[in-house]
């Protein structure tokens, strides 16, 4: 257990260079080039982590003075995802959350029933969290384990189920999301895809950023688009002209930035995702690997960003109007981009489609996360952890508003019957995908 607290406190921009490096030498790339990749990977992410950082640096004081402003008051604070993931490490089912998630994933991998050979170990704080709530809430540690099983099965599922719609928006082939709080809201903007083309004239309404810049010139290029959704946001804040202008500059920064950060990244990336291709295409016909990468990657695209810029206040409204709800939208407001980057695919980059998928997704999420609450604050207790002045309750937008959290919590009720059957759902899914997939590919080699 030592070990791992020491990898996963080293962090990804240190391990991952390292990760990437050693598996290059496995799929016999030459040290040198492996070793360039595995560098230039550990770069990229160090670049992604500082845009990210300036981002949530900038909009999260403005989100918290919009709060202010706006005088909101809710008893529960959402206190944000990396004291989310801190509370979930620290848990007793924590501490094995990495040992098991690469279980399954080598279990899944050796016997078919996944493409995805994750390293975004650290993520893998989001089984811990589901776990550690369905411990405190069945007094069973047990059961907090399988959960966490059966979660890392469903993420491996749901990293399968998008590859291709990663591959064909974001241009990143070989390379899949088994995030906890990017990939399940896939299952949402599925449905509600197939719902707005069905819709007379709001089907044909375009709203990707290519169709904006094209429309509206410079002020549909996404520096610009930045520059004004900044704005606005600080407007809204209530800041003086300075502190306003100082927004709409970083948001713009971020919007041009981020992207090439993770060019960068890629630039590492791609060499091993294609050797690992070739790597099994020789020694396993028929079968391919993709390498399971933290959502970040996908961030930074413009539509990402102005879907996510344009929920804060939507977010902010629905806390306010939403009946029931009494959670406070805090420290995961500028984390949003996570929730809806696997949204923007399916939704082919619609940024109207995409904020309103969004909202009715938030606006379950945060009846979700008041319902939660009473776990998630005992599970910070069980961790020690420190909460904020005058904070009794607390929750969190990323993972406690997620869909998988109430799959989970709801299916815990029926006790091991329903965890265990979620899990073994999650594999007949996984079976029918790895045959629908080989069958597929079977069908492209035969017509090539």
């Amino acid at each position: 257990m030592d070990v791992i607290k020491y990898l996963v406190d080293l962090g990804p921009s240190v391990v991952l260079p390292v990760l990437i490096f050693l598996f290059g030498i496995i799929l016999k790339t030459k040290p040198g080039e492996a070793f360039r990749a595995g560098l230039t990977v550990g770069i990229g992410f160090i670049g992604i982590n500082l845009v990210i950082g300036l981002l949530m640096g900038s909009l999260g004081p403005a989100a918290q003075d919009m709060v202010k402003n706006l005088g909101i008051q809710l008893t529960i604070i959402d206190v944000g995802w990396p004291a989310t993931s801190a509370i979930a490490f620290g848990s007793a089912v924590g501490a094995l959350a990495i040992p098991i998630g690469l279980a399954v994933n080598l279990g899944m991998l050796v016997l078919g029933l996944t493409r995805t050979l994750n390293i975004d170990l650290w993520n893998l704080w989001h089984i811990a969290f589901t776990g550690s709530l369905v411990a405190v809430m069945s007094n069973n540690i047990t059961l907090g384990i399988l959960t966490s099983i059966a979660h890392a099965i469903i993420l491996l599922v749901l990293a399968d189920l998008t590859a291709k719609h990663v591959s064909n928006y974001y241009g990143y082939p070989n390379i899949s999301f088994p995030h906890g709080t990017s990939t399940p809201y896939y299952l949402i903007a599925l449905p509600l895809e197939k719902l707005f083309d069905r819709i007379p004239g709001f089907r044909n309404l375009k709203a990707d950023p290519e169709t904006i810049q094209k429309r509206l010139g410079l002020l549909g290029e996404s520096t610009v688009l930045g520059l004004i959704l900044g704005i606005i946001i600080a407007l809204l804040a209530g800041w003086d002209l300075q502190k306003v202008l100082d927004l709409g500059v970083k948001t713009a920064a971020v919007m041009l930035i981020l992207p090439r950060m993770v060019s960068i990244l890629m630039e590492g990336l791609i060499p091993i995702s294609e050797a690992a291709s070739e790597f099994v295409r020789k020694r396993f016909p028929g079968r391919e690997v993709n390498i399971g990468m933290d959502a970040a990657l996908a961030v930074g695209h413009p539509a990402t960003i102005a879907a996510s810029l344009l929920m804060i206040p939507i977010v902010l409204g629905l806390a306010v109007l939403m009946p029931g709800n009494k959670v406070l939208p805090f420290g995961d407001l500028a984390t949003i981009p996570f929730i809806v980057c696997l949204m923007v695919p399916i939704f082919k980059g619609n940024v109207i489609r995409t904020v309103i998928g969004a909202t009715i997704s938030l606006a379950f999420g945060l009846l979700l996360a008041t319902y939660i609450s009473p776990l998630f604050t005992q599970a910070a207790q069980n961790a020690g952890f420190k909460f904020p002045d005058g904070a009794s309750a607390i929750s969190s937008l990323v993972d406690g508003a997620v869909p998988t959290t109430a799959i989970f919590l709801f299916g815990a009720k029926l006790g091991y019957v329903g965890i265990i059957g979620i899990a073994v759902i999650g594999l007949g899914v996984a079976y029918l995908v790895q045959r629908k997939q080989k069958n597929s590919s079977q069908s492209e080699n035969k017509a090539l």
